[in-house]
């Protein structure tokens, strides 16, 4: 086999070196020449294999291949080949250093492990930015698996560049692990618990980024921003942000206003309490006054044989008025009902949907309609309850 430190002892020899200090160095400067030779062959082989990939990547139509160089998946595997080529040629530098070949070699193997495992967590960011990608797919959150998947990487990479180290079998590492396990599990608690809850929310469906969750301690009341192996980040109405452990939405209970966007409006359910000394029947006088003075009451006959009370017109107003507004969704259910009589008065609910479901226009759409019915009120001999001392 060439032995390039003997090689390189003669050339300084002939140089006129000291043989002593020949002897010291020779080496040392084989070492540098294969770094130096090894850096210019990765630029090299980046120029080549880095510069095909982005060429093919900008004249086909997929995105994976453009996603393997934005997450230097190619980068990172090219800079393994002068890594594997140095490793291979230290055995011929170091003839007589055997320690120095032994740690250059344990140096190599190390990088290379290294380039290696920052291939496949780029590998992993690829199929997460693919998944995000996808209409069906980017409202799950699978940022929580990869990350259990990156943390598993990473720690199987760390067992085998320790055994490098070290000069152990992995497998042997692996095997000492087993009594270490009990310290692991607690280690890594939130990490299992929030792998564990994010298969749950997914399997089920439970929540999405993007949706609208309220929590009923209060703590969070916003729109869902991002889901991860350990929390879950909320940005509230008030624009501060709450973040919460994945495990606390599967073992408590929360709301989730998803149905509500993706359905056909949102409710309103809001009472209006009558004062109970203003109900009353209806006149024929008084039927006559509604029909002339409130055109959607223009038609409206009582059943034969019943004398209806102004409470009861009143909700038949309400009733027809609701309809006759395009923003409240009609194939929804609208109910007008009169409910249990309290201290407060007697209570009139009115449920109904609206079509607009966007907060502001919302809140502005429903207390609209409650003022027009506020000031309805009187117009059939009714009053609203107020309290007084």
């Amino acid at each position: 086999m060439i032995n390039l430190g003997s090689w390189m002892n003669k050339l300084l020899i002939s140089w006129g070196v000291d043989p002593k200090i020949a002897d010291t160095f020779d080496e040392s400067i084989i070492a540098i020449l294969m770094i130096a030779i090894a850096v210019g062959l990765d630029y090299l082989c980046q120029a080549i294999f880095v510069g095909s990939v982005r060429k093919i990547a900008q004249k086909t139509r997929y995105t994976w291949d453009t996603l393997l160089i934005k997450r230097k998946v190619v980068h990172n595997l090219v800079h393994a080949i002068p890594a594997i080529l140095v490793y291979i040629m230290l055995p011929i530098a170091f003839v007589h250093g055997k320690g120095m070949l032994n740690i250059s070699q344990k140096i190599c193997a190390v990088y290379i492990v290294f380039t290696f495992l920052l291939s496949l967590n780029g590998i992993l960011l690829v199929i997460l930015d693919v998944f995000n990608q996808k209409e069906k797919l980017k409202d799950r959150p699978m940022k929580g698996f990869i990350q259990v998947l990156q943390v598993l990487v990473f720690f199987i990479g760390g067992i085998v560049i320790i055994a490098i180290i070290v000069n152990k079998s992995p497998a042997s590492l692996f095997a000492g692990l087993g009594a270490s396990a009990a310290i692991l599990m607690l280690v890594f608690k939130d990490s299992i618990l929030g792998f564990v809850a994010g298969i749950q929310l997914s399997a089920n469906d439970m929540v999405r980024p993007g949706d609208w969750i309220t929590l009923p301690s209060g703590n969070a009341n916003g729109v869902v921003q991002e889901i991860t192996l350990n929390t879950v980040k909320i940005r509230n109405f008030d624009n501060t942000i709450s973040t919460v452990p994945p495990y606390t939405l599967v073992n408590n209970s929360f709301q989730n206003w998803r149905g509500m966007t993706e359905s056909g409006g949102r409710r309103v359910m809001k009472s209006i309490f009558l004062d109970l000394n203003t109900i009353k029947f209806c006149t024929p006088e008084m039927l006559d006054t509604f029909r002339k003075e409130i055109p959607l009451l223009s038609d409206y006959k009582p059943e034969e044989g019943v004398i209806p009370t102004n409470s009861q017109v009143f909700r038949v107003y309400i009733e027809r008025y609701l309809t006759s507004l395009p923003v409240v969704n009609q194939d929804l259910d609208l109910i007008i009902s009169q409910l249990q009589a309290t201290e407060y008065g007697v209570p009139v609910q009115i449920y109904f949907f609206s079509r607009n479901k966007i907060w502001k226009e919302y809140e502005r759409i429903q207390s609209d309609i409650f003022d027009h019915f506020f000031a309805m009120v009187p117009k059939f001999e009714l009053k609203v309850y107020q309290y007084s001392e």
